[in-house]
């Protein structure tokens, strides 16, 4: 059975009246989480889509861009999708119902919200609203407000990202103090890494992303500490 069946039949449970509690405890166990957190990134981004108003195409494709759906499992992946839209659950029950499950691995809320964000800047603009939503679920997560602003920096391009808030470094650490977090960052984005925290291999791109942008806050810091 493909991670699409899985979850729609997770998805069925909810649109036929089993609370949302009862369906992400009977996803608890390890290999269940990647199921998990998929309904995740599926049910909050298609909440956050109403933040800016509207669903764009931009939106729907940044979704795939993340999950890497084969063609054969598309039909199952439309089903999925159109049962998200049916549920009424608001996101924030949706959030704490995550922050449960997942506790105090914060490691798999930040890799939740890095998709998040990745959809959220689909179409080129960050609403206020979106803004709001992504804060707010960030709140409930309990995660530090510097993880929140390191994936906004990454994300949001009102301005180049510090390199230093990318690594989550101050610039008066040493260099061998800078280096040690990059090549931790480093470590805790390898694909592995991440499919063990819960994360489907079908989202493991998101480390395509993160690897990048770390690599390349490094290389800057690198550069300008020899200059």
């Amino acid at each position: 059975m493909s991670i699409w069946s899985r979850i729609a039949d997770a998805l069925s449970a909810l649109a036929s009246g089993e609370g949302l509690t009862a369906v992400f405890d009977s996803l608890r166990t390890p290999p269940e989480k990647t199921v998990a957190f998929t309904i995740a990134v599926i049910a909050l981004s298609a909440k956050m889509a109403k933040a800016d108003g509207l669903v764009t195409r931009d939106e729907v494709m940044a979704f795939r861009e993340v999950f890497h759906i084969p063609s054969e499992d598309e039909q199952g992946a439309a089903r999925v999708f159109n049962l998200a839209r049916q549920d009424v659950a608001g996101f924030e029950e949706y959030a704490k119902c995550i922050r449960t499950m997942f506790g105090q691995d914060q490691g798999t809320l930040c890799d939740l919200m890095e998709g998040l964000f990745h959809i959220a800047m689909a179409d080129g603009t960050y609403h206020p609203g979106e803004d709001a939503f992504l804060l707010r679920v960030a709140e409930i997560f309990d995660l530090p407000d510097g993880s929140f602003r390191r994936l906004k920096s990454r994300f949001v391009p009102d301005a180049e990202p510090d390199p230093y808030d990318v690594l989550g470094v101050e610039p008066g650490m040493s260099l061998g103090e800078i280096r040690a977090t990059w090549r931790k960052l480093v470590r805790e984005s390898h694909p592995d890494r991440m499919i063990a925290r819960g994360v489907p291999e079908e989202a493991v791109k998101l480390s395509e992303r993160r690897l990048i942008d770390i690599n390349r806050a490094w290389e800057e810091i690198a550069a300008r500490e020899h200059a």
